[in-house]
């Protein structure tokens, strides 16, 4: 890829904001690609991703080929077993036997990765987002007062933390899952802790403290709304729906029915590993051949309201099938509640160039473009109302950014694929 001196008079081909692995993967991919320019800006100083959830053994839920660009072109140079290659651990992989790298490793590969490209820029934090209808450019401007000027921009903010309405505005040293490693040793000083949430990470993490629960002696509770455990439905024919025939079913069916569907399917993409279920109950198994463990697993409980006085957090809790209301009290609260996309503020000079749903959602076009010219803007991960289970699938991040490229350069560099699936969605 071309880059361009950075010069307020230079245009772009597309300023890519934000790096997770999505906008990183196609960092990689436009990297060879001598007909596009661009560059792409991270506030962080280095790479990262979910940090602090890189609890011991902690692993992918998808395979090592969704990396960053293997699915869209295995012989680049950016793939995870050239990482392993160069970093000597190509055999031992290989005899590990397990296809899902482990959490710490795939951030050390993203690490890799952007350390050797030349179009990433750190520490560089975007303010505002304008557009010139006389040159038909965005304009990207810095915190450092620089200025970015492209036609076409790449949206790869990620999707924040998410505090519960019950939770925000509430005092006290409470978490949200993203930040547990940092805080674990404080928390385990605790007489009781409580965890809320339903997926993996609310998993690991309550598998992390029932180890440890003998050793500091607090009282462990885990809440869920759902009415249990759910594992991830990880079966073949299931995950046919992370496929481009799927995207191209969902995509076309009624706002209405995509609404309800994206309620139905966070199993699919937001239960736990099957593995880890069985885990936490052998642990509890073990733990209480020594007499009763002091936890409590919750579930068909919606959190309705906290309170926090004198060092105490008291839950207001609902039991949804029983219709009962009932109280928790714990010194020390994490919300493993996953995370939501907000639309950066940078972005509020462009709004009327944006498209919305009835939800006041993005209306991703099929081609990932959210502006009203339908190739100006483009949004990773977070379309699931649009784009369904694909959207945060590290798997399908390389397919997306194929399609967008195809859309910047307009022709196709990689190959996009059109119909993979066995089975048929749609009559």
């Amino acid at each position: 890829m071309t880059a361009l001196p950075e010069a307020t008079n230079a245009a772009y081909d597309f300023v890519g904001i934000g790096l997770g692995p999505f906008n990183l993967g196609l960092a990689c991919l436009t990297e060879p690609i001598a007909e596009l320019n661009g560059v792409f800006l991270e506030s962080k100083p280095d790479f990262e991703w979910h940090a602090g959830m890189f609890l011991d053994g902690a692993h992918l839920q998808t395979p090592f080929m969704s990396d960053l660009v293997t699915l869209a072109d295995p012989t680049s140079p950016y793939s995870f077993l050239n990482y392993l290659k160069e970093k000597g651990r190509l055999y031992s992989f290989y005899i590990r036997e397990n296809f899902y790298p482990l959490r710490v490793e795939y951030d050390d590969y993203c690490r890799w990765a952007a350390n050797q490209l030349s179009s990433v820029r750190f520490s560089t934090t975007v303010t505002e987002v304008t557009y010139d209808d006389g040159d038909g450019l965005y304009a990207v401007r810095t915190a450092a007062g620089e200025e970015f000027r492209a036609r076409h921009l790449v949206l790869g903010t990620g999707t924040p933390p998410y505090v519960p309405e019950a939770c925000q505005g509430l005092g006290g040293d409470f978490i949200h899952n993203s930040r547990y490693l940092e805080h674990r040793a404080e928390l385990q000083r605790k007489e009781s802790i409580t965890l809320v949430g339903s997926g993996q990470s609310a998993a690991e993490i309550y598998y992390d403290l029932l180890s440890e629960i003998d050793v500091h002696g607090y009282r462990l509770n885990w809440v869920t709304r759902s009415p249990r455990f759910f594992p991830l439905e990880y079966t073949k024919l299931t995950l046919e729906m992370t496929s481009p025939e799927y995207i191209d079913y969902f995509h076309a069916l009624p706002e209405r029915t995509r609404h309800r569907l994206t309620t139905e399917q966070k199993g699919l993409f937001k239960g736990i590993d099957g593995d880890l279920i069985n885990e936490i109950f052998d642990l509890l198994y073990q733990k209480n051949l020594g007499g009763p463990v002091p936890t409590r697993l919750l579930t068909n409980s919606s959190l309705n309201g906290v309170t926090y006085e004198n060092g105490t957090y008291t839950l207001s809790l609902r039991q949804e099938e029983q219709e009962k209301d009932y109280e928790l009290s714990s010194q020390g609260l994490v919300l493993a509640t996953g995370y939501r996309y907000a639309e950066p503020e940078f972005l509020a000079p462009v709004r009327d160039r944006l498209r919305y749903d009835s939800q006041g959602r993005h209306d991703i076009a099929r081609n990932y473009a959210i502006d009203v010219t339908g190739r100006g803007i483009f949004l990773q991960n977070a379309g699931v109302h649009t784009h369904s289970i694909t959207s945060p699938d590290l798997g399908m991040g390389a397919y997306r950014n194929a399609y967008i490229i195809r859309e910047l350069l307009g022709t196709e560099y990689y190959p996009v694929e059109k119909t993979i699936a066995f089975q048929e969605f749609a009559v």
